[in-house]
């Protein structure tokens, strides 16, 4: 549910940012994106119906069951979206956005890769797209936060405000349902070799442990991705 609640924000994101885009090899690289996203959407969309869930009942289903810090993760972004601020939108959208969504699909595709073959597939792709959406967020923002070095304190404040968010979806996610169903479908609990995430034996490990090494990790990747255009990671905390 959460998979897709993510990438419908993707995609109202990256649709919302063509027309912001101040060069016309954005526009184009966003319009790219605007489909990778509805593609992802429509993926994401049919698991659901494969896992029972009627059309008539898409909405209120991922209404009913959406993640509270979620929505208010997406309402943070698409707010920047909102005032066409290109900078900020950027950042949030293929840096924080999809550099968290990489992690998590890295995530879910280790647990499902032998258990799930056909998921892990579909995740492979999915994680392709996002590794590309995240290079033209360091490639094209890089040049702009040395232009407007005024927009920085706007947008690190953004980042945190996110990454609060993030974290947060995080911590209810494990202690509602254990981890991501797709990250227990592995190897039965008694198996020590089971399927791993970041050294983590998720077959294993504890939910306490599931959620700190994807929290490390997405955590650990913005540090670097940040530092890379020239802004400082903020903590929440």
């Amino acid at each position: 549910m959460q998979l897709i609640a993510g990438e419908r924000c993707a995609l109202a994101a990256s649709s919302g940012l063509v027309n912001a885009a101040p060069d016309q090899a954005s526009k184009t690289f966003l319009a790219t994106q605007t489909l990778d996203e509805g593609r992802h959407v429509e993926i994401f969309t049919q698991r659901l119906y494969d896992l029972g869930v009627k059309p008539n009942d898409l909405e209120t289903t991922i209404k009913t069951y959406i993640n509270p810090h979620l929505g208010k993760f997406a309402e943070v972004l698409l707010e920047k979206i909102d005032k066409k601020d290109f900078v900020a939108g950027v950042v949030g959208q293929n840096i924080v956005l999809e550099g968290m969504a990489f992690s998590v699909f890295e995530m879910l595709h280790a647990g499902a890769e032998a258990s799930n073959p056909k998921f892990a597939h579909t995740l492979s792709g999915t994680i392709a797209d996002e590794r590309r959406h995240v290079g033209f967020g360091e490639n094209r923002i890089g040049e702009l936060i040395r232009r407007y070095p005024e927009k920085k304190p706007e947008v690190q404040r953004m980042q945190r405000e996110m990454t609060k968010h993030m974290l947060a979806t995080f911590h209810e996610a494990f202690a509602r349902n254990g981890s991501p169903a797709e990250a227990r479908t592995g190897a039965p609990q008694k198996d020590r070799a089971g399927p791993t995430y970041q050294g983590l034996n998720l077959a294993e490990a504890s939910n306490e442990e599931m959620e700190g090494a994807l929290s490390a990790t997405v955590l650990k990747e913005f540090k670097t991705r940040l530092g890379r255009i020239g802004l400082e990671y903020q903590s929440p905390v």
